[in-house]
């Protein structure tokens, strides 16, 4: 089926991206000073701080990532991230937001100072922006990979949108209303984003079951998310969509995988998951800037549990979704990963020519590459100029190249050829078969020399493209929803990409320039660079968003943005908790515990990327490194403690006192979280 856009379709498009543009501007016109800029003069309403606080996290990120993860083996078990985060919220909403207030702060890394030293502040400061810079590349990345995905689809023979060109677009959006009126540009544009993303992720989920219901032909599975086996089943046309759903998919349903799971194993629900969810609420500064705008604690406290009620919603309208996806275009996401691999499978003809599983073929015809038989795999190479939509025949062992392409693959001495997708070994068992004996000798081969030992990663499914496939497969044409869906995935991009454009520029500012190079700055002089700012994180943006979709570094976006921030997210919650708690920690400790974090987290994973040490998934490593930074504060702590305790003085004149009214539905929302678990877990799905 091919994607209609249609004339209702780019006028619903249009007057959406036109109405987000224009609400940010003609709301933010009169940004004088730092605090109107960065936090819209402290003056956000609860309402204003829910939506904004849904729009600037669930973004391509989760859209597309999330509901890429969905489409894998994990299922319905990545909506930990947000049923975990509702109660984190709470947490957030009556433990930290207090504090952050009262304390009358722009930024995170500011706390840091008023509790421990400008050293602490400095460090977070430039740790943080550096993160930001990966998270802003992944934010348009994965927006622009959904836009390509769609374009190809489109028309009889598609059209080809390069990454480049969307990110560009995306990139551009963002800039400009940010660039103009700052967090409260930010805020009314999210209002309407945030409401389209709902709204949004209901239409796909709708027409997602509708699809499945009215399907005809065999529909893939996961079998075992032990192994990843993927299997077919048929079903009659009496079959409802819902039964339908759940038989194919009730082992994916379980929110608790096994302990040895490289994604979310069930362990990481213990400590390794909580520790992102706290850092992310409740100390990243594109999420907190939203509460560090509030206009009184209460309407804080009230905006973050309209947020928290919302993220129970959320797994509903994109991680659902994304798993229907593989039941219904597995064969498509194969497809999609013919482009990721053949440079890879390339790689690995050079390094081991004796491969009886590889061929190569200069420009072979039609005939030939439809006759081609599976579990040998074809390098179909091609001049350039020819169109290469010929070797895309439906059949993931033929993999296109260019000439130029081929000629230039070069492969690294030692290296080894795996998959992290557990679906590999099902999919291609004969090469994996002859890759375990190849690997074997490479590594063997790599110690006796003392080398390093490098790793190149195959794919078997194009996970990341679950939203792109429904997108152009699952709406009605030609009626307008095409149109708002893809605007609502824009907003959803745009919104985080503002959001975090915003705080790298707010960080820069006050934490850097203002910190450091002037001090005496005017409110005009930082207003006019925290817009500079924001046009140099763009471009940063832009650059980088094309060189995310190496399968060699990932094979999930949503991954290089959970895993990546793991450098700085432990360190800085141990900080933070432990200086709140410990009021006699000294300013060396709040030092200490950064610096271990980012040392032990790129150590441990560096030695597991290497092949030096064991390879630790991502959230246990959290778990340790947050540990290990608790014993280090501890242990200075003990050996030097403040003479008297840290008071932290009021340097707000806003309303502090708390909401009771936002206590209550807090606590409904932990009881609702904890019975999701109960439902979506081994003895409730037995039932």
């Amino acid at each position: 089926m091919r994607l209609e856009f249609g004339l209702l379709d780019i006028a619903v498009f249009i007057a959406f991206v036109a109405a987000v543009i224009t609400t940010g501007l003609l709301k933010s016109r009169r940004e004088q000073t730092g605090e109107d800029y960065f936090l819209a003069g402290r003056g956000l309403k609860w309402w204003l701080i829910g939506f904004s606080l849904i729009a600037a996290n669930i973004s391509s990120e989760q859209f597309v990532g999330m509901s890429g993860n969905a489409a894998s083996h994990v299922g319905l078990a990545i909506a930990s991230y947000e049923w975990m985060a509702a109660i984190t919220l709470v947490v957030v909403a009556f433990g930290f937001l207090p504090y952050f207030l009262r304390a009358g702060i722009y930024t995170m890394p500011e706390f840091l100072e008023v509790r421990y030293n400008a050293a602490a502040r400095t460090i977070m400061a430039v740790a943080t922006l550096f993160i930001y810079m990966l998270l802003l590349a992944s934010v348009t990345y994965s927006g622009a990979l959904t836009i390509s995905t769609m374009a190809s689809k489109m028309g009889a023979e598609g059209y080809t949108v390069p990454i480049w060109t969307a990110s560009l677009v995306i990139g551009l959006i963002a800039m400009v209303y940010v660039t103009a009126g700052g967090l409260k540009a930010c805020a009314w544009a999210d209002l309407i984003q945030g409401s389209a993303l709902i709204v949004g992720g209901g239409v796909i989920m709708y027409f997602a079951f509708r699809t499945l219901g009215n399907a005809t032909g065999a529909l893939a599975f996961v079998e075992n998310v032990q192994t990843g086996a993927v299997g077919y089943k048929t079903f009659t046309p009496e079959t409802g969509a819902v039964d339908r759903f759940m038989e194919l998919n009730r082992v994916r349903m379980n929110m608790f995988l096994p302990s040895n799971d490289k994604v979310l194993p069930w362990t990481a629900l213990l400590l390794g998951l909580w520790i992102p969810n706290f850092y992310y609420w409740g100390l990243n500064q594109y999420i907190t800037q939203r509460t560090l705008g509030s206009e009184s604690l209460a309407q804080g406290q009230k905006g973050i549990m309209f947020a928290a009620f919302m993220k129970l919603l959320i797994p509903f309208v994109i991680v659902v979704p994304g798993i229907m996806a593989f039941n219904l275009f597995a064969g498509d996401m194969q497809n999609q990963a013919v482009t990721d691999n053949a440079v890879v499978i390339a790689r690995y003809l050079k390094a081991n020519p004796d491969t009886q599983l590889v061929e190569v073929a200069q420009a072979p015809n039609r005939e030939a590459i439809a006759a081609w038989p599976a579990g040998r795999f074809l390098l179909a190479v091609y001049p350039e100029g020819e169109s290469l939509r010929a070797a895309l025949a439906e059949n993931p062992f033929v993999l296109p190249l260019t000439q130029t392409d081929f000629a230039a693959v070069t492969v690294e001495p030692y290296t080894v050829f795996e998959s992290d997708d557990k679906t590999w070994d099902e999919v291609f068992p004969k090469l994996a078969a002859e890759l375990q004996v190849y690997n074997q000798k490479a590594a063997e081969a790599a110690a006796a020399a003392k080398a390093t030992l490098h790793t190149e990663k195959f794919i078997a499914y194009k996970y990341d493209t679950a939203l792109g496939q429904l997108l152009s497969s699952v709406l009605p044409q030609r009626t307008g929803l095409v149109g708002f869906v893809l605007a609502a995935l824009l907003g959803a991009v745009v919104s985080s990409l503002a959001a975090m454009l915003n705080a790298a520029s707010t960080i820069f500012t006050m934490d850097i320039y203002k910190k450091y190079i002037s001090p005496n700055a005017g409110q005009k002089t930082v207003v006019f660079l925290g817009r500079a700012s924001v046009l140099v994180f763009t471009a940063v943006a832009v650059l980088l968003a094309p060189q995310l979709g190496n399968p060699k570094i990932s094979n999930s976006i949503f991954t290089i943005i959970q895993e990546s921030q793991g450098l700085i997210s432990p360190g800085i919650l141990a900080v933070f908790a432990f200086g709140l708690i410990v009021r006699k920690a000294p300013p060396i400790a709040g030092v200490a515990g950064l610096l271990t974090n980012i040392v032990t987290y790129g150590g441990m994973y560096l030695a597991g990327r290497y092949k030096i040490g064991p390879d630790i998934q991502f959230l246990n490593r959290m778990a340790i490194c947050f540990a290990l930074c608790l014993v280090v504060m501890w242990i200075i702590t003990m050996a030097r403690p403040l003479p008297q305790p840290i008071e932290f003085k009021k340097q707000s004149n806003l309303n502090l006192a708390s909401s009771r009214g936002a206590l209550v539905a807090g606590i409904l929302i932990v009881l609702i979280t904890l019975a999701f678990y109960v439902i979506f877990s081994p003895i409730g799905l037995a039932k």
